[in-house]
């Protein structure tokens, strides 16, 4: 036995689409012979960083809601059903085993055709705040793994398992040197590091303020690797330089965290949980545009344990250089927060998860 079939849907975002595949990588380290499908949204990036993690895809047409009133939204349930109709002959040839959801538009219809043929399914709910997709689904899938205490108010308690978030394997233990690390971003070693991480799309207000702080970091001695998102690529890579490494996107995050000797960061679930795993002092900027601002509660979660800072978006002309500055002045502060922050890590996530797939597998013959 282990010639099993597993179905993974999830995607719109790097937090959907790298926990998918983490778990898919633990499935495979377990079950060699086992086949793996995705099932995405077509037009988001999941189409790409999938087949890059060497596993096939196949695209649905969806997308959600859109939160004021537009035209799209008159597409919406033409696309639900056109998305029934594909994952139901996805679902029905490729046979899965277990079904699992990470959460995103196109998880919706592959694990409801999942549940109503019978087939095992499993959500995994990254966030302090579950969305909707997995909201509606949680009635009808048999496991649902989460990330925070207290979900139990989204999904029914019987069925919920605490097992943390998956993260990629390869941030578990960062590269032993930095010399590659730092020769992969062609940069100096002996510098200070500051990374900015605003997501895979990007982050508006956090890339206006490190335009607007570019002259005081070259002041500071800084050099920087900027993740400024792939909307906004266009529109900063202008900032390019010796000292500023300005990126859409980043593939090879343990390479930059390894360099990086301070972060700045968005406050999603799957942000956190990696940041907690690399262990440095970390500057967190909640997004205030997220259901039940659930951002700020992750991040306030880390600053009540010393283990973070935190900077609300309406405050950051007057707070973040004081405290920016204070900090990076602070070894002891910066170590500290290195510290505590990796007391938090729960780094054996995703093997915990597969755990709670295994128990879905069905005795029959395969």
């Amino acid at each position: 036995m282990g010639n099993y079939r597993f179905i993974l849907s999830g995607g719109g975002t790097g937090g959907h689409i790298y926990p998918a595949i983490a778990i898919a990588n633990e499935l495979k380290r377990r079950f060699p012979d086992a086949k793996i499908l995705f099932v995405g949204a077509a037009d988001r990036m999941e189409m790409e960083k999938v087949p890059q993690a060497g596993y096939e895809i196949k695209g649905l047409w969806i997308s959600g809601l859109q939160r004021r009133l537009t035209w799209k939204n008159l597409l919406f349930p033409i696309k639900v059903i056109s998305s029934l109709i594909r994952a139901r002959n996805i679902v029905s040839t490729f046979k899965p085993h277990v079904a699992i959801g990470t959460g995103g538009f196109a998880s919706g219809p592959v694990l409801r055709v999942a549940s109503q043929k019978g087939i095992p399914s499993l959500l995994q709910e990254q966030n302090s705040y579950a969305g909707m997709t997995n909201k509606i689904l949680a009635s009808k899938v048999n496991r649902i793994c989460v990330a925070y205490d207290g979900m139990e108010k989204f999904f029914p308690k019987e069925k919920t398992v605490k097992t943390g978030n998956p993260v990629r394997a390869s941030l578990v233990h960062l590269p032993e040197q930095k010399t590659a690390s730092f020769a992969y971003f062609d940069l100096i070693q002996d510098k200070q590091t500051l990374l900015v991480l605003g997501g895979s799309l990007g982050a508006r207000r956090i890339n206006e303020l490190i335009e607007k702080q570019l002259p005081n970091f070259k002041k500071l001695g800084l050099q920087i690797i900027w993740q400024c998102g792939s909307l906004y690529y266009d529109r900063f890579k202008k900032y390019g330089s010796e000292f500023v490494k300005v990126t859409g996107y980043l593939n090879h995050m343990e390479h930059a965290y390894k360099v990086a000797d301070i972060i700045i960061s968005r406050s999603g679930a799957g942000s956190v949980s990696e940041l907690c795993l690399v262990g440095k002092p970390v500057l967190f900027i909640p997004s205030p545009n997220v259901a039940e601002d659930h951002q700020t509660k992750n991040a306030q979660a880390l600053v009540q344990a010393n283990a973070a800072l935190m900077i609300q978006e309406k405050n950051l002309e007057t707070e973040f250089k004081q405290r920016f500055e204070e900090l990076l002045a602070s070894k002891e502060r910066m170590d500290q927060l290195g510290r505590n922050i990796k007391e938090l890590a729960l780094p054996r996530a995703t093997e915990h998860i597969v755990d709670e797939i295994v128990q879905l597998i069905p005795e029959v013959d395969e």
